[in-house]
């Protein structure tokens, strides 16, 4: 019995009107997918069907891989987002933990105590050259004036550790790194 030779089937070409139509979609929203043309018959652009089916499950396809894409970086990663947020709270309560358990104490609070500790400094500092003049009263004036001199450098300097508290800190955690 012979065989009977089928030729191959052509591919049934269709303009993008027809397609559009057959599809349900318009004209302008089918260039946006972007499918490949087939072939040209003056200036008509014709496709398969075949084409287009490709063309979309490619573009779902895309939708669904794990890997991120350049377009994906700029949109936020929910997850990462909410590991930051809690990482941060956690870190918050651990602060605030060791705060309340008297472990560290806020920069703010050292400048206060350290104005305060100045402030009752700086009258007995006041004093010192009155009273080495009454107990010693045969010194000489230059000498007290020079014990005066020191003692008033000694209050500025305590009167200024307050305003350096951040300062100092700053250099503190600089020399631990």
């Amino acid at each position: 019995m012979a065989r009977i030779q089928t030729p191959d089937a052509e591919p049934v070409l269709l303009n993008k009107t027809d397609l559009c139509k057959s599809l349900g979609i318009s004209t302008q929203a089918f260039d946006k997918w972007d499918v490949p043309i087939h072939s040209k018959k003056g200036r008509e652009c014709l496709y398969t069907m075949s084409d287009v089916v490709g063309n979309r499950v490619a573009n779902e396809r895309k939708k669904h891989v794990s890997n991120p894409t350049p377009e994906d970086n700029e949109k936020p990663n929910i997850d990462f987002e909410r590991y930051r947020l809690i990482k941060a709270q956690a870190y918050g309560q651990e602060l605030k933990n060791e705060k309340d358990g008297k472990e560290v104490v806020e920069v703010r609070f050292c400048s206060f105590v350290l104005s305060r500790i100045a402030a009752q400094i700086s009258p007995v500092l006041d004093q010192i050259h009155i009273r080495v003049k009454r107990k010693f009263p045969d010194m000489p004036e230059r000498t007290i004036d020079a014990i005066r001199a020191e003692v008033i450098k000694s209050q500025n300097t305590a009167a200024e550790l307050a305003n350096g508290i951040e300062d100092l800190l700053d250099e503190y955690i600089r020399s631990t790194d």
